[in-house]
């Protein structure tokens, strides 16, 4: 036991004399004051000891300061370790140079001392022999258990992060549902569940790899988007019938203040610079919410492409910077025919999205640009609104988006806004009546640490995407809303709870209400109530 703390002491008192521990070159035993040398070591043995022999605090030296660079390392050897003699002037002399004798003489010394702290060692594993018998055993146990999990290891640069989401609800609705003869409301409380697996994998250490699997089964339930309320869509809906399917696949890597991503299965929104919002944390309720307020831009469906955005690395976080970028996604990527996709063709279905955004993480302020082809969907909104690209179209989109947190907890909440119009370039061939134009907005509160530390309440109300124009100069009563009220209550770090309702007035917009009772001639008296407890399990 001696040998390891000396070793461990030795290479602390060789680097405090590391300045100067070596004799000029050339330097010869003779040359050396062997006085000093005596007087700095401590005789132990001696029966009187004169106070500069026997130093017990630092304070003794007479040319020791504290802004000396080795003041507390020189400290430390002398008050707890007791080891180190000054000169019988009551001086260091930590500026001169230390011969090799006089290091030796201070290597000595100390590790006379550490050889008393070493018996107290001995004598303390003597007594605790058994328990440190036992810890051994265990530290080898885990040793064997690290070893066989390294071997047997998923991978050694993939990540596996999961989520579990199940969430038990339903629908009912106010006013006549007989909409366009459909006399079957999907009012039942169902229990319906998504699950997401992501894998990470990064080579570099810097790029990324990102895989994700997901499954569920939403299909058949009044949340699927596809059933008697399209906007009833949960953002945690899905339905893939309870099967496993390979649903986001991209590869990013840094260059400088860039990041490049190359997506044979993704969408734009997630190659931004900096999202648009902060509301709900992308922990929406609605999936309309999803799209920010601004449909035709950050409204889309899967496809392959790729992207890039910039924006200053480092720095104070809370500097304001800019951020930019830009991608390009096409649904029919895969198809090699030009007549029916392709990548850059008129039939990839394809879109293109800008985004220039200004912030930091308590503010930001963005605008978004999209191209949208024929046949490509722009986002959630009324039967009218809501509708993809009609065939021989194109459309333009513009989105302005903001929010605002404050840098504390408080009854003020945090608030996301955001707004969009999308202009359709019709073929001439398109009849009276079909949206020319239409627009969305969202406005998003959200109070952190309500009633308890982590937990959250959030508030949304939305115009979902409406006709504002149409071919043929007439004004739709296309205008519709929804709100949706919910509150997080975490269990666990992994676990939370999420009671939820939501509202949408008027889903159908202009054709509310329409059926063959009334002609096809909408009404006002339609609107749909969701209820539902959202329980999410991360791992």
């Amino acid at each position: 036991m001696k040998c390891f703390p000396r070793l461990l002491v030795a290479p602390v008192l060789l680097g405090l004399a590391a300045p100067a521990v070596l004799p000029p070159a050339g330097a010869q035993a003779t040359e050396l004051n062997l006085d000093d040398v005596s007087a700095y070591a401590v005789d132990e043995e001696a029966e009187s000891v004169d106070p500069f022999d026997q130093v017990t605090s630092i304070s003794q030296f007479s040319d020791v300061y504290p802004t000396d660079w080795a003041y507390q390392a020189l400290s430390n050897l002398i008050e707890r370790y007791g080891c180190v003699a000054g000169y019988p002037d009551g001086t260091y002399r930590g500026g001169r140079a230390m011969t090799r004798f006089e290091a030796a003489a201070l290597l000595n010394a100390c590790l006379d001392r550490i050889t008393e702290v070493t018996d107290e060692l001995k004598r303390l594993m003597k007594e605790f022999e058994k328990e440190l018998a036992i810890l051994r055993g265990r530290v080898d146990g885990l040793e064997a258990r690290v070893g066989e999990l390294e071997a047997t290891q998923f991978s050694t640069t993939t990540k596996l992060s999961g989520k579990a989401e199940m969430v038990l609800g339903g629908t009912s609705y106010t006013g006549d549902y007989d909409y366009n003869d459909l006399d079957d409301p999907q009012e039942a409380t169902s229990f319906i569940y998504r699950t997401t697996l992501n894998l990470n994998t990064s080579f570099t250490s810097k790029d990324l790899l990102y895989t994700r699997l997901r499954s569920g089964n939403a299909q058949d339930s009044a949340f699927s988007g596809k059933g008697y309320v399209p906007l009833a869509l949960l953002d945690s809906a899905n339905n893939n019938d309870n099967t496993v399917k390979l649903d986001k696949l991209w590869y990013q890597f840094p260059a400088g203040d860039f990041t490049f991503y190359v997506a044979p299965r993704a969408e734009n929104y997630y190659f931004l610079s900096s999202q648009p919002t902060i509301y709900n944390q992308g922990r929406f309720i609605l999936k309309l919410f999803k799209w920010r307020g601004a449909d035709g831009v950050y409204g889309h469906s899967s496809g392959a492409g790729g992207g890039f955005n910039w924006k200053k690395r480092g720095g104070d976080p809370m500097q304001p910077r800019l951020g930019i970028s830009a991608s390009y996604i096409a649904r029919e990527a895969e198809d090699g025919n030009p007549n029916t996709g392709g990548i850059g063709t008129d039939n990839a279905e394809g879109k293109f999205v800008a985004q220039v955004a200004y912030g930091n993480p308590q503010w930001q302020i963005s605008a978004g640009y999209a191209y949208t082809q024929q046949a490509m969907t722009l986002g959630l909104g009324t039967t009218d609104g809501g509708a993809g690209v009609p065939a021989g179209a194109d459309a333009n989109s513009l989105a302005v988006n903001g929010y605002w947190q404050p840098l504390r907890s408080s009854w003020i909440p945090a608030v996301s806004v955001g707004y969009g119009v999308t202009w359709l370039n019709l073929d001439g061939d398109a009849p009276d009546g079909t949206r020319s134009q239409s627009m969305s907005w969202m406005a998003g509160l959200e109070w952190k640490d309500a009633f308890a530390e982590r937990n959250r309440l959030g508030f949304g109300i939305a115009g979902p995407q409406w006709v504002t124009e149409q071919k043929g100069g007439d004004t739709p009563d296309d205008g519709n809303m929804a709100f949706e009220l919910w509150y997080e209550f975490r269990v666990t770090d992994n676990i939370a709870v999420t009671p939820a309702l939501f509202y949408l007035s008027r889903p159908f917009g202009q054709e509310t209400g329409s059926s063959a009772e009334t002609g096809g001639v909408g009404t006002d008296s339609f609107g749909t109530l969701g209820y539902l407890v959202r329980t999410t399990f991360r791992f």
